[in-house]
C-alpha cells in the first residue's frame, strides 16, 4: 500500500501532511474537490505529520529563494529526512506542488514524487485551512508572515535584477522618441501661431528649435532694428540669415498682434526651447549609460540604434540570446509576416537600417551588409552581456571589420581575417581591463582611507569626551579622599572611646557576676 505525504511550503515554515485512503481519493477526484471547502471532512482526510517553523525572516527568504530556483535547501532536506518514513512495508510517496522542486527532491533524496491531480486539490485545501491544521498558528499570524515574506522576496528580486541597468536605457530611449514627437508637434504649433504675425520667418529659419528661439527673441517684428542684428546672429549663427530676417521684418505681410497674444507665444516658445535643451541632456545621459552597459554595441552601431535594439529585445541578455538572423529583421516583424502570408520577399533589415553602414552601401549590397552587420551586433551584444569588465575594444575592432567589408564591396580589396582581428582585440582588451582594475583598486583604497579618516575623527571626538569624563571622575575621587582624611581622626577618636566603654562594661559585668558567688561562699563559711 502506498502512503502519500504532501509537502506544503508556507511563509511560517515547512509542513508535512499525511493523506488517508489515497487509493480511494485517487479514484474519487470530484469528491475530493467537494470536500475541500468543508473543514470537518477535510480534517478527516488530511492530518499534520510534522511542522518545521523558520527561525527568522532571513531563513524564510533563503528557503523561498531556493524553492523558486528549484534547489533543495539544507533545512528542507533535514526536515524530510527526519520526518518522512523511508523504510517499512508501506511505500512512501511525496506529493509536491511544483514539478521543478519535485525533480530536485527526487534526484537529491531518491523519493517517488507525485505532482498534479489529487496533490494539487489537496494542497488547495491545505492552503485554505492551514491555520486550523497547525496548532498555535492563527489566521492573522499566517497572513502577517505571508505579507512580510512577500515584501522581502519582491524587494530582493528587484534589488538583484540583472536587467536593472537595461531598464534605464529602455526608458531613456522611449522618452527620447516621445520627446522628438512632442517637440516636433509643439514647434509646428509655434510656427503656425507666430506665422500670422511674421510669415516670412518660416522660410528663412527651417530648424524647429532655432525658430522657437527667434520667435522668443523677436517678439513684435516692428521693433526690430539694426541694433538687434548681433543678437539675431548669435541665435541663427549666420550673418546673412540675420540680415534676411531684418529685411523681411520691414516688408512683412503679417498682421499686427496684440501684446497679450505675443506674451502667450513667447511663453510657449520658451517651453519648447527648454524641452529641446532637455532632449540634448537626455541624449547625453543615454550615451553615458550605453558606454557603461553596452560599450561594444554602442561603438559598433551607435548609441541610439543600440539602445533601440536593447529596448525592442527587452533586455541586453535577451538580445545576446538572439541569433544574427533575428537581430537583422528586429523591428520589421509586420513586414516579415506580411511577406510570409503573401509569399513575397522578406525584409532585409529592421532597426539596423538606421545605422550609417547600410545607408552608405550600394542598393545591391544593402542586404549583404545588413546580414554582416547583424552578425557583428550579435557578437558585440554577447560580449557586453557576459564580460566582467566593460570595454569598447571589441566594438571598435568589429566596426573596423564592417568598414573593411564595405570597402571590399566597393573596391574589391580583401579584408583581414576575423581570427587575426580577434587576437588583436583580446590582447588590447586584456590590457585595458588591467588598467580599469588598477583604477578601481585605487578608488577603493581612497574610499577606505576616507572611511578610516572619518572614523579617526569621530574617535578623536569620542576620546576627548572620554578624557573629560576621566578627569571628572579623578577630581571626584580626590575630593572623596580628602573628605575621608578629614573624617579619619574623628572616627579614630570615636573608636578609642568606644573601646574604653566596652572594656569598662566588660569589667563591670565580670564584677557583677563574681559578687553573688562571693556572698554564697561567705554564707557557707
Amino acid at each position: 500500500m502506498v502512503l502519500l505525504h504532501v509537502l506544503f511550503e508556507h511563509a511560517a515554515g515547512y509542513a508535512l501532511f499525511v493523506v488517508k485512503e489515497v487509493e480511494e481519493i485517487g479514484m474519487l477526484l470530484p469528491q475530493v474537490e467537494d470536500c475541500i471547502l468543508n473543514m470537518g471532512k477535510f480534517h478527516g482526510m488530511v492530518s499534520l505529520a510534522a511542522f518545521f517553523p523558520f527561525k527568522s525572516a532571513q531563513a524564510a527568504l533563503e528557503n523561498i529563494n531556493a524553492i523558486s530556483e528549484g534547489v533543495v535547501h539544507a533545512d528542507l532536506k533535514l526536515f524530510l529526512e527526519t520526518n518522512l518514513p523511508i523504510g517499512g512495508k508501506k511505500k512512501a510517496m511525496l506529493g509536491v506542488g511544483d514539478a521543478k522542486i519535485g525533480g530536485a527532491l527526487q534526484e537529491e533524496l531518491g523519493l517517488s514524487i507525485q505532482t498534479g491531480g489529487v496533490v494539487s486539490e489537496i494542497l488547495r485545501g491545505v492552503r485554505l485551512h492551514f491555520h486550523s491544521l497547525v496548532k498555535g498558528l492563527t489566521a492573522q499570524a499566517a497572513s502577517k508572515a505571508q505579507l512580510g515574506l512577500g515584501h522581502s522576496y519582491s524587494r530582493a528580486k528587484v534589488k538583484f535584477n540583472v536587467n536593472r541597468s537595461d531598464n534605464m536605457i529602455i526608458q531613456s530611449i522611449a522618452l527620447l522618441d516621445q520627446l522628438d514627437k512632442d517637440i516636433n508637434t509643439f514647434s509646428m504649433r509655434v510656427r503656425e501661431w507666430y506665422g500670422y504675425h511674421f510669415p516670412e520667418l518660416i522660410k528663412i529659419v527651417t530648424d524647429n528649435s532655432t525658430y522657437c528661439k527667434m520667435a522668443q527673441l523677436i517678439g513684435n517684428r516692428k521693433e526690430l532694428s539694426e541694433e538687434s542684428l548681433e543678437s539675431l546672429e548669435e541665435v541663427v549663427m549666420d550673418s546673412a540669415k540675420a540680415q534676411a530676417v531684418l529685411e523681411a521684418s520691414r516688408s512683412s505681410m503679417g498682421m499686427d498682434i496684440s501684446p497679450i497674444d505675443l506674451i502667450n507665444i513667447e511663453r510657449f516658445s520658451n517651453r519648447v526651447v527648454s524641452l529641446a535643451a532637455y532632449r540634448l541632456e537626455l541624449q547625453e545621459y543615454l550615451r553615458s549609460k550605453m558606454s557603461q552597459v553596452a560599450p561594444n554595441l554602442a561603438a559598433l552601431i551607435g548609441d541610439v540604434v543600440g539602445a533601440r535594439l536593447i529596448s525592442h529585445a527587452g533586455s541586453l541578455t535577451n538580445l545576446a540570446k538572439y541569433p544574427a538572423s533575428t537581430v537583422q529583421i528586429l523591428g520589421a516583424e509586420k513586414a516579415l509576416f506580411r511577406a510570409l502570408k503573401t509569399r513575397g520577399n522578406t525584409p532585409k533589415y529592421g532597426l539596423i537600417f538606421h545605422s550609417t553602414f547600410i545607408g552608405r552601401a550600394a542598393a545591391k549590397n544593402k542586404g549583404r551588409i545588413s546580414r554582416y552587420l547583424a552578425n557583428k551586433c550579435t557578437i558585440a551584444s554577447r560580449i557586453d552581456a557576459f564580460s566582467e569588465v566593460p570595454t569598447c575594444v571589441f566594438g571598435d575592432k568589429l566596426r573596423d571589420q564592417v568598414e573593411e567589408r564595405l570597402s571590399f564591396y566597393e573596391t574589391g580589396e580583401a579584408p583581414r581575417k576575423n581570427l587575426d582581428v580577434m587576437k588583436e582585440a583580446v590582447i588590447q582588451a586584456g590590457e585595458v581591463a588591467a588598467e580599469i582594475k588598477i583604477k578601481l583598486e585605487k578608488r577603493e583604497k581612497k574610499r577606505r582611507k576616507r572611511e578610516k579618516l572619518a572614523a579617526l575623527s569621530t574617535g578623536d571626538e569620542e576620546g576627548e569626551c572620554d578624557v573629560a569624563v576621566v578627569k571628572k571622575k579623578r577630581k571626584h575621587a580626590a575630593e572623596e579622599a580628602v573628605q575621608m582624611k578629614e573624617e579619619a581622626p574623628a572616627t579614630e577618636n570615636g573608636d578609642r572611646i568606644a573601646k574604653k566603654k566596652r572594656k569598662r562594661k566588660s569589667e563591670a559585668e565580670v564584677v557583677a557576676e563574681e559578687a553573688p558567688q562571693t556572698e554564697k561562699k561567705k554564707n557557707v563559711e
